[in-house]
């Protein structure tokens, strides 16, 4: 969702303003970066949505600042990825558990159970028949 100020939609020469980025690198990086699919009007142009940008923004980044290769930049993109999508199921898994008492608690919870039936083993059969 685009942030307040934040367009929707950027054209390719917004987008190569923005990031001091021709728009044949642009292009090319469409390809070698598979993540990267701007979507295309019905003129057939690319418009770019924020997190293009951001996914822009951070190719860059990787190539031209931490000089990684191309290769390299797009396995760095897959692992922070993959890395999210398991944060993402971890917060997910966290979110749908059932509340636990603290560990503590817990553990007194059980000792108690296990006193009274120790309890109740203890007592005389006939005592709590009645007879």
């Amino acid at each position: 969702m685009a942030r307040d100020g934040e367009r929707l939609y950027y054209s390719i020469s917004e987008v190569c303003e923005m990031t001091d980025l021709k728009p044949h690198v642009l292009r090319y990086w469409e390809t070698a970066f598979p993540m990267l699919r701007p979507s295309k009007n019905q003129a057939g142009n690319r418009i770019y949505r924020p997190r293009d940008l951001e996914l822009i923004r951070l190719i860059r980044k990787l190539l031209y600042d931490e000089r990684f290769t191309v290769d390299g930049a797009r396995q760095k993109i897959e692992e922070m990825r993959h890395l999210s999508e398991l944060d993402q199921m971890e917060l997910d898994i966290q979110a749908s558990a059932p509340e636990r008492p603290p560990a503590g608690d817990m553990l007194s919870e059980v000792r108690d159970e296990l006193r009274s039936m120790l309890d109740m083993l203890d007592r005389d059969p006939m005592a709590v028949d009645g007879n």
